[in-house]
């Protein structure tokens, strides 16, 4: 498809609604922070964060999507698995581990999507420092995310970050535009070059989400034709925010 054609600009009513989505998905965030802890399922992630979406008549863009359909309401990618992991009763947490969890949810017609990476219970200085320089690769892409600038911008703060730091960033992976679908337009990939691409406009709406590999960007998806994981098998992370671009500061949609 044509990602120019595929942008929406959002109203300010829009963005209230975008933003009341972006809370809710922040509460699950914070919850299924809350609760990993070594013995946890990856199951009982998805089943805390089924409840919540009840509990707001909302419901997640990402069961049922693709083909195969995707069977969970969260994306649950632990260690080398780095995005598009299928929540499972057989996928038990252990101590040392990473899971990254992706959430969305769909709020009176609209989609707030983002994610973060945990640490279950005590993990190792190289685990640390992957999510710290994930996370940092995210908040430099969101300063980008103003009027004047362009998506290249986005990806060159994302790549100049993360290889500064002597990691990876995925190639086929990107971050999207965000509204009523879960994916429209721009495409805004994990790397680039700081002054080209689509100029940003006040409304548009991105979720930015940094993909983060240590040893190599290279992956490949498993048989389940979901779960992406790192080719050498080094640990990944994922954060996001989605995110948009107004007359001043980025306003962050899915802040707690």
């Amino acid at each position: 498809m044509s990602w120019e054609r595929q942008i929406h600009i959002k109203s300010p009513d829009e963005l209230k609604i975008m933003r009341e989505a972006g809370r809710i998905n922040a509460q699950i965030l914070a919850t299924i922070k809350s609760i990993i802890q070594p013995g946890v399922t990856t199951a009982d992630l998805n089943a805390a964060a089924e409840d919540i979406l009840k509990s707001h008549g909302c419901y997640s863009p990402f069961k049922g999507y693709g083909t195969p359909p995707f069977s969970g309401s969260l994306c649950t990618s632990v260690n080398e698995e780095l995005v598009h992991g299928i929540p499972s009763k057989r996928r038990k947490l252990k101590e040392g581990d990473i899971v990254s969890v992706d959430s969305g949810t769909v709020y009176e017609g609209f989609v707030a999507d983002s994610a973060i990476t945990v640490g279950v219970g005590e993990i190792s200085d190289e685990a640390k420092r992957l999510l710290e320089v994930t996370e940092g690769a995210l908040y430099a892409a969101i300063e980008k995310m103003r009027m004047g600038n362009r998506t290249g911008d986005v990806s060159a703060a994302i790549q100049q970050f993360v290889e500064g730091c002597g990691m990876h960033v995925t190639r086929e992976y990107t971050s999207h535009g965000v509204g009523r679908q879960m994916h429209e337009g721009p495409q805004v990939p994990n790397y680039g070059r700081a002054g080209s691409g689509l100029p940003l406009r006040s409304g548009m709406t991105i979720a930015i989400e940094p993909m983060v590999l240590i040893g190599t960007h290279a992956t490949r998806v498993l048989k389940d034709q979901w779960t992406v994981i790192s080719t050498d098998k080094s640990l990944t992370a994922h954060f996001e925010h989605s995110v948009a671009v107004t007359d001043g500061e980025p306003l962050i949609l899915t802040a707690p």
